[in-house]
């Protein structure tokens, strides 16, 4: 696992600090008749690796296969299917829950970066490799697109928007924006092209108080969206 080798105790750090805050707001098990073999706060944790590694369900229980120490870290003598945390994920990530723990994760590492940095990924929505489809001359319809803010300092998520792709980035920019303001007082926000829109300079400039780096976007702008209410 490269990226393992590369931020071993980063990672490791993360999944501590990922057990303690899932622990505040997520009861041990989510129904009273469960089979009990997992708590809510190990499954959260591997959804954390998860995203944190930028890995699939499957590669986060390999990830967890190779690694003894955040096997013991999150309590785990043995693994759950990687269709177990897709069917946990499904049923008990909601923003609220997502929300609360970016914030705590924020609040217990102190980090007070000046720099925070906006961007956007796509997910594949099965199993199949990006390139079995394109092989096999199936069109990709749809993906999940997942929007976030993070710090510059320690690359932890401050807001986060999941979605369906292909999208204008500027979609979920309002909910990010606002997230990201509610927890932190940086200086500057870095974005690439797609965020380009006057009103997000303004949210930055008059109602954060952030100085915001922006590429402009190459094509003329006609309609950049609502603006910030």
């Amino acid at each position: 696992m490269p990226f393992m080798a590369k931020n071993a105790n980063l990672l490791l750090n993360v999944a501590t600090l990922s057990m303690k805050v899932a622990g505040r707001c997520l009861l041990p098990d989510g129904h009273p008749k469960s089979p009990h073999k997992f708590t809510q706060r190990q499954l959260m944790t591997c959804l954390v690796l998860r995203a944190y590694t930028k890995t699939t369900y499957r590669g986060v229980i390999e990830l967890l296969e190779a690694s003894g120490q955040l096997r013991r870290i999150l309590c785990m003598e043995r693994l759950p299917h990687y269709s177990t945390l897709k069917k946990f994920a499904d049923r008990t990530v909601i923003p609220e829950i997502l929300e609360f723990l970016l914030q705590e994760i924020l609040r217990e590492v102190g980090d007070q970066s000046d720099e925070v940095a906006m961007d956007s990924t796509g997910l594949e929505t099965s199993s199949a490799s990006a390139h079995y489809v394109s092989r096999s001359g199936r069109a990709r319809q749809q993906y999940v697109k997942v929007s976030a803010s993070v710090t510059c300092k320690s690359m932890l998520a401050a807001g986060l928007a999941v979605s369906w792709g292909p999208g204008n980035d500027k979609a979920e920019a309002p909910w990010l924006l606002t997230a990201t303001a509610e927890k932190l007082r940086p200086k500057y926000l870095y974005a690439d092209a797609g965020y380009d829109a006057e009103w997000v300079h303004a949210y930055c400039r008059e109602k954060w108080g952030v100085r915001s780096y922006i590429p402009p976007a190459e094509k003329k702008r006609c309609q950049d969206g609502m603006p910030l209410s």
